[in-house]
């Protein structure tokens, strides 16, 4: 299972689980578009919209610091070998 980080850190379903499918990844981050991966130290990912910056997303500052770079829209953390 991984986390989600919502850009809303008062929304109730920032830190929930999801499943690590490609279909749940896609529903969680992108509304069932295209996402991105970003490999984290630690041997974590961070799932992303792929078009977050074209859809004007707002800045995720959670995953931004984890990251080291800028963020936009929720994500999704997960172990490696978590990833199907």
């Amino acid at each position: 299972m991984a986390t989600l980080l919502t850009t809303d850190v008062d929304n109730p379903f920032n830190g929930t689980t999801v499943d690590t499918t490609l279909d749940d990844l896609q529903q969680a981050v992108a509304g069932g578009g295209l996402i991105e991966l970003i490999y984290l130290p630690d041997s974590k990912i961070m799932v992303v919209d792929e078009e977050g910056l074209l859809k004007w997303l707002p800045i995720n500052r959670e995953a931004s610091l984890l990251a080291q770079r800028p963020i936009v829209g929720d994500v999704v953390i997960a172990n490696q070998d978590e990833i199907d």
